[in-house]
């Protein structure tokens, strides 16, 4: 059993740098298949996602090399079109190999994906959307067979909510058709933002990203090329989250305000201090005398520019330190507000109505125990809510954390808190 042991009671103080985003490097990684050759990242997080990723690729036949924050990908020979159950049950971000392998070598083979239990997630917008482009697609045995005997062809797809992982398989789908794709309802997430500059950069003709509608010119080939991945913009929510809820004075490296404005925008409603930093570096400093002095507000998840659903765990921790009552509506999974029994366990007494609100009144004195991290942000929530309970508070299954955050513990302990990582026997609860 992995876990988080957390001692309560230190402000936050010091200097933190974001790592490179998962949710951007894990769909770099994929595209890297689109191009023979070697493909060369950078500030790659080296967190659990990245390495299940790798395992995808490394089972399809490319040569992976991972050093430091430096991954090359050698996708010039492909041995295989099938991503494993074993792999692709661990995390659902690996159904984007789909739409690379189909539009280089006109099939693929991928379980249906696994991840967090987050509600249903319906994986129906990426077959659609191949479907679409002339990818003929079958469900057998839990496997997603697709395949493309006369290759891809351009056409126009209309999402009926703006997936970012089909807008992005599909985008990359695209870019090897023959013709012209419009997505229309697309994604407009700077993950997806970046993804398409990267495959701009290897060779594509992709315009409107960052909008509702985005238009792809098809190419015969792609080449490989050099990239630095974006900064993670959850992460960097993360820490400012965790300085709002135990006061201090945190600069955050690499953070991207125009990548957090919603949130930003709550933060400064409920009374934090917020200034963007000069440098090369750049980032957010944030500043919280006293959590208490804080108001509550209310918080409804939405797909970007809206406030993010990986960030609201983390905010209703705030919340918990902030005087008054908020209202957090969950609008893009229905199971993401499990965390809130959790933080109960911790005397947070949040109430849930409605299947999808949260009520959180606060300045509460939350007590250190045994809480089991419901998934990969519900997890980092939990250890937030560690950083400001009376005692100890122990993280059961650390997994779901390691898999979105590098260094976690490392991080919050050179900002003076005290975070130890272990493994062990399952903590009886």
């Amino acid at each position: 059993m992995e876990r988080f042991l957390v001692e309560g009671g230190a402000r936050l103080h010091g200097e933190v740098e974001v790592s490179g985003a998962k949710n951007a490097a894990l769909k770099l990684i994929a595209a890297s298949l689109l191009a023979p050759g070697k493909t060369t990242l950078r500030d790659v997080p080296r967190i659990k996602d990245v390495h299940t990723m790798l395992a995808v690729l490394d089972g399809l036949g490319t040569e992976t090399s991972f050093s430091g924050h430096t991954l090359e990908i050698d996708a010039s020979e492909i041995d295989s079109f099938t991503a494993p159950y074993e792999l692709v049950r661990q995390m659902r971000a690996s159904i984007v190999v789909l739409g690379p392998l189909v539009a280089r070598f006109g099939e693929a083979e991928v379980s249906a994906p696994g991840g967090c239990n987050l509600g249903l997630r319906k994986f129906n917008f990426h077959l659609d959307g191949l479907r679409a482009l002339g990818t003929d697609v079958e469900l057998d045995h839990g496997f997603i067979k697709a395949t493309a005997p006369g290759g891809l062809k351009g056409a126009e797809v209309n999402f009926e909510y703006p997936s970012v992982t089909a807008t992005e398989n599909v985008m990359m789908a695209a870019v090897l058709a023959d013709g012209i794709t419009v997505i229309e309802n697309g994604a407009r997430e700077p993950e997806v933002v970046d993804l398409a500059e990267f495959l701009n950069t290897m060779g594509a003709s992709i315009s409107g990203v960052g909008t509702g509608r985005i238009v792809i010119e098809g190419t015969d080939e792609l080449r490989p090329v050099e990239w630095s991945v974006m900064p993670d913009r959850v992460e960097a929510g993360t820490f400012i989250m965790a300085t709002t809820a135990t006061g201090g004075d945190v600069e955050i490296r690499k953070a991207r305000p125009e990548h957090l404005k919603m949130e930003l925008e709550k933060l400064r409603e409920m009374g934090v201090e917020i200034t963007e930093l000069a440098g090369s570096r750049g980032g957010l400093r944030v500043r919280v005398d006293d959590p208490a002095d804080l108001v509550g507000v209310d918080v409804s998840t939405l797909p970007f520019p809206g406030f993010a659903t990986d960030l609201q765990a983390q905010m209703m921790v705030a919340l918990t330190q902030a005087t008054g009552a908020g209202i957090i509506t969950e609008n893009v999974y229905e199971n993401r507000l499990q965390v809130a029994e959790e933080l109960n366990r911790m005397n947070a007494g949040i109430d849930l109505f409605g299947g999808h609100r949260a009520l959180v009144k606060g300045p509460r004195d939350l007590s250190g125990t045994i809480v089991q991290a419901p998934d990969l942000r519900g997890g980092a929530a939990l250890v937030l809510a560690g950083l400001v309970a009376e005692g100890t508070t122990i993280v059961d299954g650390a997994r779901h954390i390691l898999r979105g955050y590098e260094d976690f513990e490392e991080k919050l302990s050179g900002l003076g808190a005290t975070v130890a990582f272990e493994t062990g026997s399952p903590v009886a609860s």
